[in-house]
């Protein structure tokens, strides 16, 4: 059995991987001059492989059922014991698992290694300039610029446009829609998010433990919680990247789009209300920064002073209650007007792509018969965690493994 493999990633050489341990004979063709460069960057270079909290929930999918089926096949624990019995130590840090030694390229560094042992002809810095079906042949033809191969099954594992270049990373879709295959409209997700709003250049910078809010026209959408980083173009951090991809599809769709921050997520709203009026009546006569020091970073309370209209000289007692409560609710309920996500060269990862009910349990095509999609080509991503590399390594396995023991004749296409 011949399999062909477009994209050397991490879907892409655990599908080669795999395709050769059952006894395929394995072609990998990757652009870029070595494979799994992007698992490089995965986990700020630690490489989050995996997470032991692990449920559908983590994930953004049209057919959670189909998923679920999938990843049985290939699981948290598979993935564990794939790596340890390739001689890799984990480490488990509340749930999210490393490699031991921390880095990304202990993980490159084992797929090279298999990918030579298991035999597998890796063709880099290679670029195709055509993929076709002979239905006479039944079989796939992939045509480089200096050669031609024929495969049994092809598998196209080549991602998408996360963290590449402005107008980069589309190729996978456009051999997809080939073959028949619609296409979700892709957004950038993990990503981080762009306000104009007065205050926020201020606040550049600042990290702060909040609580977060997604609204989209007065909907909520999602509530996340974590350590927020105020930057001079918006927000960002891991709660941000949590629900991005949800703000990315409601501006898309020309939605306003708003996120509350609550400053103080460790106070109920009656224990907060009940510690200010006290210190109001403790601190009235200081100045409205000296009233605010030791709440929130500096930076964070002389925007807020501003943006609320006053000065950080002002005296509290000159204010007044009512205008210091104004000034204070800005902590637990400060709006934050979202005109953008940041661009998909910025994005951990794509979401949307192929419409995940146009493959079987398999990763097959249901329009071409021996054509498998992997990873991020799929209308499937998780939120922040390891939960895509999880993806890359099960989706991965699925289409390696059943490449290579797809032997039916009939691979006429199924397109509609």
């Amino acid at each position: 059995m011949k399999v062909g493999i477009i994209g050397a990633g991490a879907s892409g050489m655990m599908a080669a991987v795999t395709a050769a341990e059952y006894h395929a004979e394995v072609t990998l063709f990757e652009k870029n001059d070595r494979v799994g460069k992007k698992i490089l960057a995965t986990g700020n270079g630690k490489c989050n492989l995996g997470n032991l909290d692990f449920s559908m929930e983590k994930y953004y999918c049209d057919d959670k059922e189909k998923l679920e089926k999938i990843f049985s096949r290939f699981s948290v624990r598979d993935t564990i014991s794939f790596f340890e019995e390739n001689g890799v130590f984990l480490r488990n840090k509340n749930g999210y698992l490393y490699p031991y030694s921390e880095q990304a390229s202990t993980i490159l560094d084992l797929f090279r290694k298999l990918l030579q042992k298991a035999g597998v002809s890796i063709i880099t810095s290679c670029m195709i300039t055509d993929v076709s079906f002979d239905e006479k042949k039944c079989a796939f033809g992939v045509r480089t610029e200096e050669d031609y191969f024929e495969f049994d099954n092809l598998i196209i594992a080549c991602g998408g446009p996360a963290s590449q270049k402005k107008g980069e990373g589309t190729f996978g879709f456009r051999l997809a829609e080939r073959f028949g295959h619609s296409l979700k409209p892709q957004v950038p997700g993990l990503v981080q998010l762009c306000s104009k709003d007065s205050f926020i250049k201020g606040m550049a910078g600042v990290r702060a433990q909040a609580e977060l809010q997604l609204s989209a026209e007065n909907t909520i959408l999602s509530m996340q919680q974590g350590e927020l980083q105020f930057t001079d173009y918006g927000i960002s951090g891991i709660p941000v990247f949590q629900f991005s991809r949800q703000a990315a599809y409601a501006l898309r769709e020309g939605k306003k789009v708003t996120v509350e921050i609550n400053l103080f997520p460790d106070y109920e709203e009656m224990d907060f209300r009940d510690r200010m009026s006290a210190r109001f009546e403790k601190m009235k006569e200081d100045t409205l920064e000296e009233f605010l020091l030791g709440m929130t970073n500096k930076k964070i309370s002389t925007a807020l002073i501003k943006y609320a209209g006053w000065k950080t000289d002002d005296k509290v007692s000159s204010l007044g209650y009512r205008r210091v409560k104004e000034l204070l609710n800005l902590y637990r309920r400060l709006r934050v007007h979202i005109h953008a996500v940041k661009g998909m060269e910025n994005a951990q990862i794509c979401a949307g792509g192929v419409v995940f009910n146009e493959v079987d349990d398999n990763l097959q095509s249901l329009r071409q018969r021996g054509l498998y999609l992997t990873g991020e080509l799929l209308d499937v991503d998780g939120i922040c965690g390891g939960y895509n590399l999880q993806w890359a390594w099960t989706s991965g396995y699925v289409a390696g493994r059943s490449a290579a023991i797809n032997n039916q004749g009939d691979r006429k296409s199924d397109r509609k």
